[in-house]
């Protein structure tokens, strides 16, 4: 209990500390510049909501079911996962969301890819164009077909049925004003995410205090692999991929412009991105905990996740035995909503991003129509396929997209020597993401590769990345000081 209270703790205090520090001191954030919302207003897209609402939005539009499975996942790695979501989402994620955000801001709401041609050059932006569409497409596809099976185990009609429904949902939200259906029903399910999370925390607190639920601790002992299956499933890589959402994911850059349209204030965007960030770290520590904790440990979660336990099955008994018949309600209802208002926001921001890349005018429906309907296409058609293969490749994405973003942040900051506070992060995803492709298991989207050669080459590539940019950062730093030299002299 004393770990998890500390990581709480340190979660918390970093949104007033750190995330002070990265809207300050690094960003530099303006109250007095007017936002997207009130320059561009058309009543689509571009619409002025109140801070509380965008936060919940945003804090659903990235979460999902990601710090729910993701940490499930990740836990069976052992109390390590805490260590990762706890100083990840501080130090890495909430930073990221918050100048993901930010940077959209600027620059008029626009979608990520813009904002990384801008610093990274127009190759760069070409690759995340294509990136993030595939990227945007396997979440959003994964997200119909899983919510449709759990739909058809309840109320079973057929999964056909259920798919057609959940497409006329994902059609309407990507084509309809933001404020129309996301920005009405989003933040009841919002609340719905967070009080199932604090639900089951405090059940675990209480269980915990009367003597009926012993807690795993941080402990020298705990700074090891205790997966069923540690040849296959590294520790260094496979968590920092498996625990994406609950510390840094790629994919929340990209829903960030959504929110940067609608954000009245750049005051706000503490609250509304670096806030949100913090709030689904806290949702991954508690359920990452539990996870670990109802079954005895991470052996035990091994052991349950060998006999067939999903993370939607652990999510559903755990519910069942620590909330009674209202757990079970709020469990249903977290693993079918959850999944859906990811997808739909997938669907939307590709649309956005589709629109910023043709230099098309969103606001008439027939321009919506022209950029979504391609889209549903072929995301049709790749439900009829086999999409658990692609699905292999989400994790792993996600963290990619975070690197470039890292990096894009760190040339926005490469005139002094803030870059740091996320050229850092920038070479150690560096290393995560080329260690993962080298070493993880071919199901995985892995190359299958000794440890040693693929942590060897990850490092090379990591170390040549950090250096190549520290030179470029000082060559800035003295063509910037030579500059401000010679007009001081006229």
């Amino acid at each position: 209990m004393i770990t998890f209270l500390c990581c709480i703790t340190f979660l918390i205090a970093g949104f007033f500390t750190y995330g002070r520090f990265v809207e300050k001191k690094l960003f530099r954030a303006d109250p007095s510049r007017p936002t997207p919302c009130y320059r561009m207003r058309d009543g689509v897209d571009y619409e002025p909501m109140k801070t509380w609402r965008v936060y919940i939005i945003q804090f659903l539009n990235i979460a999902g079911l990601g710090p729910i499975f993701g940490a499930i996942l990740g836990a069976a790695y052992g109390p390590m996962a805490y260590l990762w979501i706890t100083l990840g989402c501080v130090f890495m994620g909430a930073a990221h969301d918050y100048f993901s955000g930010m940077m959209s801001i600027r620059a008029n709401g626009r979608s990520m890819p813009v904002i990384v041609g801008q610093y990274l050059g127009h190759g760069a932006r070409k690759f995340m164009n294509v990136f993030l569409a595939f990227t945007l497409i396997c979440v959003g596809c994964s997200f119909v077909t899983g919510p449709a099976d759990l739909l058809n185990s309840m109320l079973p009609v057929s999964k056909l049925f259920w798919v057609l429904v959940i497409f006329a949902y994902y059609i309407l939200a990507t084509l309809l004003p933001i404020n129309k259906i996301i920005g009405k029903i989003y933040p009841i399910f919002g609340l719905l995410l967070l009080f199932m999370a604090l639900a089951v925390g405090g059940a675990m607190i209480v269980r915990h205090a009367g003597g009926n639920l012993p807690m795993l601790e941080l402990s020298a002992d705990s700074f090891r692999n205790f997966h069923s299956q540690p040849d296959k499933f590294i520790l260094f890589p496979m968590m920092f991929v498996v625990i994406s959402c609950g510390a840094i994911s790629g994919f929340h850059s990209t829903q960030s412009p959504m929110m940067a349209r609608c954000i009245q204030n750049e005051k706000h965007g503490r609250t509304v991105f670096y806030g949100a960030m913090i709030t689904e770290g806290i949702v991954a520590m508690i359920w990452a905990t539990a996870a670990i904790n109802y079954f005895g440990g991470p052996e035990g979660l091994n052991a349950a996740a060998a006999d067939g336990n999903t993370p939607a099955i652990i999510v559903n008994a755990l519910c069942n035995d620590w909330l009674g018949k209202v757990g079970a309600v709020i469990a249903i209802l977290g693993v079918v909503i959850c999944p859906i208002t990811s997808g739909d926001t997938a669907f939307r921001s590709l649309r956005l991003m589709l629109g910023d890349v043709m230099r098309v005018n969103q606001t008439p429906v027939r321009n919506r129509l022209m950029m979504a309907l391609p889209v549903f296409v072929v995301a049709a058609i790749l439900c009829m396929a086999d999409f658990s293969v692609l699905w292999n490749y989400v994790g792993i994405c996600n963290q990619v997209v975070a690197t470039v973003m890292l990096w894009t942040f760190a040339k926005f900051l490469s005139k002094s020597l803030k870059h740091l506070f996320f050229s850092i992060p920038a070479t150690f995803l560096t290393y995560v993401c080329v260690s993962y492709f080298l070493m993880a298991p071919h199901i995985n989207g892995g190359l299958d590769l000794n440890p040693t050669v693929g942590y060897i080459a990850a490092g090379a590539v990591a170390a040549t990345a950090m250096t190549f940019f520290c030179i470029y950062s000082y060559k800035r730093r003295n063509k910037a000081k030579t500059t401000r030299l010679s007009l001081s002299e006229r």
